[in-house]
């Protein structure tokens, strides 16, 4: 299968059908074989209905239904984990990306080999105080502290190898943050093309200002895990190390003044709070650490390691069978 497309969406049952004809429209016009998941967010309106109707009418669509609500983060996954074409394209249902920008993106994977191409709106039509300005200042953040170079880190449409999304695992609202995951997890080849951003013509946003603050959690999660998910100590640790002997340096200067220069009223300076607070927060992180290794000791997965090519001539199992069978054991 060339193509999988994963379709997110909440309550989007008026934008469904044209969705739906203008992707399977792009798709023969290219003659490309595709599967196209549409993964419903706890809607509640008739969008699980719609999609039930297309799946009807075209073999090519399928559908996957949360009883709830879990977010963009858990649709994308779920979507990641039934994939089967050797691209997997993700956009949004609102019709606010385009389907003619499937055929460039595929050619970006397939014959310039990136593990991940991310669309650009460069010209956008949304609110330029709630969405517009605070994206400038969420992808200017995230390129300054991920290295990864991104103009628009969030857009929904993106293009992955397939394997891309087979070795990594979203949750939260880590969804903004999926070229750091994908980095972290050594696919640096990570590529960016304009796309067409459309006028939403149905509906309503679903992302409110609670964004803002979720996406600065999440990406400090991302960043502590992808540098030491596996070491905690080294963190914590340095730190802990670090605050303690600041602490230490205070003491051991105020012991050396009372003892040879007959200094007064020592406990009663700031100086002294300062370096038993140190020492004290300093003792806190390290012990932290040592917490830290334990649970990272017990973990299932302390040795899971993502390998890109495996030289084995007793069998003819595929690294990326592995990794498919690898997934489907910690699901279990």
């Amino acid at each position: 299968m060339n193509i999988s497309v994963i379709v997110p969406l909440k309550n989007e049952e008026e934008s469904l059908p044209e969705l739906a004809a203008w992707i399977a429209k792009v798709m023969d016009a290219h003659n490309f074989t595709y599967e196209v998941w549409m993964v419903d967010d706890g809607s509640t309106d008739d969008s699980w209905a719609v999609i039930q109707q297309l799946a009807a009418q075209n073999p090519h669509i399928k559908g996957i239904k949360f009883q709830r609500n879990y977010g963009k983060s858990a649709a994308l996954n779920e979507g990641f984990n039934a994939a089967q074409g050797d691209v997997v394209i993700t956009m949004d249902a609102d019709l606010q990306d385009s389907p003619d920008e499937i055929p460039e993106l595929y050619r970006m994977i397939v014959e310039e080999k990136f593990d991940l191409v991310s669309g650009w709106k460069k010209k956008r039509y949304d609110n330029a105080f709630t969405k517009n300005l605070p994206s400038k200042l969420y992808n200017y953040t995230t390129t300054r502290m991920s290295g990864v170079k991104l103009h628009d880190m969030n857009c929904g449409l993106k293009a992955y190898r397939k394997k891309v999304v087979k070795s990594i695992e979203v949750y939260g609202e880590m969804h903004r943050y999926i070229p750091v995951i994908a980095k972290w997890n050594g696919f640096r080849k990570i590529g960016e093309k304009v796309v067409e951003h459309r006028a939403r013509k149905y509906g309503v946003t679903k992302f409110g200002l609670e964004r803002f603050i979720n996406g600065f959690l999440d990406l400090a999660t991302i960043m502590f895990i992808g540098k030491f998910g596996k070491r905690p100590m080294h963190l914590f640790g340095a730190l802990g190390s670090l605050s303690f002997f600041v602490g230490f340096v205070v003491a051991a200067y105020l012991a050396l003044a009372k003892i040879f220069f007959d200094k007064v009223n020592m406990t009663d300076r700031p100086l002294f709070y300062f370096g038993l607070l140190c020492m004290i927060i300093g003792s806190q992180l390290f012990l932290t650490g040592f917490i830290g290794e334990l649970v990272t000791r017990n973990a299932t997965e302390r040795n899971s390691y993502l390998v890109e090519e495996r030289m084995d001539h007793t069998n003819n199992v595929t690294e990326d069978e592995l990794q498919l069978a690898y997934r489907h054991d910690r699901r279990r």
